[in-house]
This record gives structure tokens, sequence and C-alpha cells, in this order.
């Protein structure tokens, strides 16, 4: 094992000698890629947060290895992408195959014009660790290292949880406190609280190994291949020269026989048709799509996998966790501040579970197709992979991983669209594209222009007088559509706009824009136009 070990000193806190529970804004449990993302977003707002973990470094192993576009594009707003980005290996083009056959071959981001590729295969560990040293670097952010959370107790306007340290234990308050402690959460536990779902009876390993190989930067992924017959096998290329492979196994495999390195080479040299390589890390997985009933629990709002788990293909765990993280800053620094009442958070809930019922829907869908249970589940994926080299409609049956992309917000009460003719373009819910426009500076990117706050894109014949505090982005008027993107992708009337929320989906557009719209838009988008009611 060569897992790199990025360690973190423990340091005791002033709270800890205080002698009733010291009060807080924000406490967050889990320095991992979720708490770590809320706590830069949080902070890059004004708030201040203490973050707790049980550990003293991150975590070993590359465990999730795929970050989508949407989810570093969050990043790169949390200044931590372009670190990323320097280690990570770039890739959009996938291929399938059956046996030895390549089935077809697709591209995740043909066009071009976008800051960031449709997926880095970057080990988690280096993820954690960027994120935490831009944490450390921010004096909103209160990290405490080896500081186990040992009980939570809701209160009438916040939450009591017990700190377990190395010099012993003790309480602090918290106005909102948001688990992010994974999985196995323990904080769900101490809540009580069902995780609900299914866990599927087939298991997968994965092998992290270390080679030099000349295969293309692409995921490759096989059913039924000749060198693992009746199952399926996936190829990642990772830094560091480390290889992702995942190996599905038999049901009834055992476990601790299959995780033994004697089990686990020769599957390997099967596949890889020689030896020359190192064993960096093996787990052995079963699928399981589960979560909470609610997110949010009085003043307690779980996110990642401490809310919803969903099986590794397709890698919706940890990109769905960021994207929890990015919803849930933006609306809990208006709360905080004042500005916004708490059923915004209500709204975390809604758009978030319904973006966890999608991966779950999708990751079901993928369990199914890649290991099928019955009869005719197995006669119809065969059929579909016999058709898939022959016919388009075919390969869209094909499902070894639906892969990763921003939830739609559909329905949600923060969204207008006064456009029902509007042609093209994205609606209210939708992540907005990418795109370059030119400035003064020269040629940038619209997704590094956006406002930390609510933007608006708009025609070059929109006369609305600008309220204070909005990011503007007008055609004409300080940017310039030289490549023609914003026309390609947005369709963007002279006289209309898009109003974009700080989590980058559309909050609303008009073909007309009036002040009117745009002030009531801005209204809803936060949250004071929403009458929601709170079960505790």
């Amino acid at each position: 094992m060569t897992t790199p070990q990025f360690r973190f000193a423990y340091q005791r806190s002033p709270d800890q000698s205080a002698k009733t529970p010291v009060r807080h804004p924000v406490v967050i449990i889990g320095a991992g890629p979720v708490g770590l993302s809320l706590a830069i977003d949080l902070a890059q707002r004004g708030i201040k947060v203490v973050l707790l973990d049980d550990s003293d470094r991150i975590g070993e192993g590359s465990r999730a290895i795929c970050f989508a576009k949407k989810t570093l594009e969050v990043f790169d707003r949390l200044r931590c992408a372009d670190k990323m980005l320097e280690i990570g290996v770039r890739w959009s083009v996938g291929r399938v195959f059956q046996n030895d056959k390549e089935l077809y071959r697709f591209d995740l981001l043909p066009e071009g014009g976008h800051r960031m590729p449709a997926f880095i295969n970057i080990q988690q560990y280096y993820v954690e660790r960027i994120l935490a040293e831009r944490a450390l670097a921010m004096p909103e952010i209160d990290m405490r290292w080896l500081n186990k959370v040992v009980g939570i107790e809701h209160l009438a306007d916040g939450a009591r949880v017990t700190v377990e340290t190395p010099d012993g234990q003790y309480t602090l308050d918290a106005d909102w406190l948001v688990p992010c402690d994974g999985a196995r959460s323990p904080s769900r536990g101490m809540l009580g609280l069902e995780f609900k779902g299914e866990v599927f009876e087939d298991q997968f390993l994965i092998a992290d190994v270390k080679m030099q190989a000349d295969f293309p930067v692409e995921r490759w992924f096989w059913f039924d291949p000749p060198f693992h017959a009746g199952q399926s096998a996936l190829l990642h290329k990772q830094p560091d020269d480390i290889w992702r492979i995942d190996l599905q196994l038999p049901a009834d495999a055992d476990t601790a026989e299959e995780r033994k390195p004697a089990n686990v080479i020769p599957r390997i040299e099967a596949m890889l048709g020689h030896s020359n390589f190192d064993l960096e890390w093996v787990s052995i997985y079963r699928f399981q799509c589960r979560r909470l009933d609610k997110f949010r629990h009085g003043r307690v709002v779980f996110a990642g996998d401490s809310a919803h788990q969903v099986s590794p293909f397709g890698a919706r765990g940890a990109n769905s966790g960021v994207q929890d993280a990015q919803n849930l800053a933006w609306k809990l620094a208006l709360v905080i501040k004042g500005q916004a009442g708490d059923g915004l958070i209500d709204t975390y809930d809604h758009e978030r579970s319904d973006a966890a019922d999608e991966n779950i829907l999708h990751s079901t869908r993928s369990t199914d197709f890649i290991a099928p249970h019955s009869t005719a589940e197995r006669r119809l994926r065969n059929a579909a992979l016999a058709l898939a080299a022959h016919t388009d409609f075919a390969k869209r049956m094909v499902n070894s991983g639906r892969l990763s992309l921003p939830h739609a917000y559909q329905g949600t009460p923060l969204s207008t669209d006064d456009s029902t003719s509007w042609t093209g373009g994205p609606v209210p819910g939708q992540t907005i594209p990418d795109a370059v426009v030119t400035t003064p500076d020269g040629d940038r990117y619209l997704s590094t222009l956006l406002g930390k706050d609510m933007t608006v894109l708009a025609g070059a014949g929109c006369t609305i007088p600008w309220p204070g505090g909005l990011t503007v982005l007008q055609l004409g008027k300080g940017i310039a559509d030289s490549h023609s993107h914003v026309a390609e992708r947005f369709n963007l009337p002279t006289n209309g706009f898009y109003l974009i929320r700080p989590d980058s989906h559309v909050a609303a557009r008009s073909l007309h824009g009036t002040n009117e719209e745009l002030m009531s838009s801005i209204e809803r988008a936060s949250g004071h136009q929403m009458r929601i009611s709170q079960d505790a």
C-alpha cells in the first residue's frame, strides 16, 4: 500500500474549557469531500463553521475516483479545481465491449467552449487533501481533528453535540448541524433515523494496481469478457500510474477469501495478460441504494452519503454529495444572515431528495442490467447487447452505469418561467452550460464570471434597471458572444434574461424582461414567496 498519508494535528479547542456549551452558527460532521466543500462554500460567504472529524488523516485507498464536470465547476468556485486538474486524468470517451469485441464508444463532451472536462479521474485522498488545505487556510473554518461526535440532541433552535477527544468529552451547540459522515453515518444512528432502500446480492471486487500501460485514457467496460466469463469488468486510469479495476463476483463469493492477494492477483493477471503490476488497494462491495425519508430534521440537515447511498457505477456518490453541499451552502448562508426564512432549507430537502431518487433509479437500473437476476432480464439484456453493435436505439438500452449529470430541479418552488414558447436553452431548474464569452480582458469562461449570489445573463436589448448586489452579464455591455456559444446554448432573446442561482441552476428566464419579472424572480429564488411547513 503506497497511499499518501496526509495527517493533521489534534489541537485542543477553547470550547473544551468552557463551563457551558459554546454556540456556533454551523457545525459540520465529517471532513470528506462533502463536508469540506460545504465548509469552504459557507466560509466564502462569510459564515463561521466548526468542522469535526473523528480521524487525523485523509482516508486510505482511492475510493471515489471519477469527478464530473459539474462537480469540478463547484470545486473551481471553491478555488480548488486547478490543483485537481494538474493531478487528475482527463477523459470523456468510453468504450463498451461484449466478450472481446467493441460494441460502441461514446464521447461525453464532444463540443468545445467548456472550462472543465467531462470527467477527471483522481483519487479521493488527493481531492480531500486539496480541499483540507484550502479549508485550513480560511479563518472562518475551525477544523477539529480527532473530534468524534458521540451524541446529538435536538434543541428548539438548534442542536447540541457531544464530542469525544484525546482530552475527554465536551459539548457545543449549533444553530445548524450538518452531518456529512458517510454511508455508515453514526449521526443517523444517534437520531434513530431509518436508512431505507435495497441491498443487492451481487458483489464486486475493486482493485487498484500500479503499472506502466499504454491503454488510452478512456472508460472501458466489458460484458462477459473472455478473461472473466459470465461476469462484467471495468478499467479506468488514475494518476500515479494507478489503474482501477472492477470485477463482478458471484453473489455467494466468500468475501474474506476473495480479498486475499493470492486470489486477487490471478484474476488481474488474466485480465491484463501479464503480472507486471503491484497491488495497491483492494475492496469488495455490494450495490446499495438507500436514503433517508427526509434530509432535514429540525436544525439537523444531512448531506452526501449520510443522506443517500448509491452503487458506484455511474460515479453518482461523491458527485451527488458535493452538489448537495453546493445546494445547501447558499441557502444556509441566506438564512443565517437573516435574508431568508428557514423554510428555504426545506427546498434543499425537496430538490436534493429528488436528485437522490433520480440517482437511485439510474443506479438500480444499472445494477439490474449489469447483473440480471431473472431469465427474462438476462434475455432482454443479451438482446440489447446483440443489437447495440448495429443500431443506435439499442446502444441507448445498454446500461454499464449511466454517468453522473447534474439533476434538473423540476417543480421547485424557487423557479419561475413565463416563457413556455421559448425554444432551446436551459429551462428553470436545469444547470447552465458553460460558454466562452469575450470581455475587455479577453476570452473568459462564463462559469468563471458568475457572481457569488444571483447572476443575470441578459440580451443586448434588455433595459431593466439592475438592482444592487446582482452580478449582471449583458451582451454588448461588458461581454460579447464572439464564439456564438451563448446563441447556440442559451438562445437568449435580445430583450430577455436568465436569472441564475448561486449554484448555477436557472431560477427564471424571461422572453420580454421586465423589472417586475426580475424582482419577483429574485424574491422567489431566495425563498421569500414560499410557505412550506416543516415537521421537526
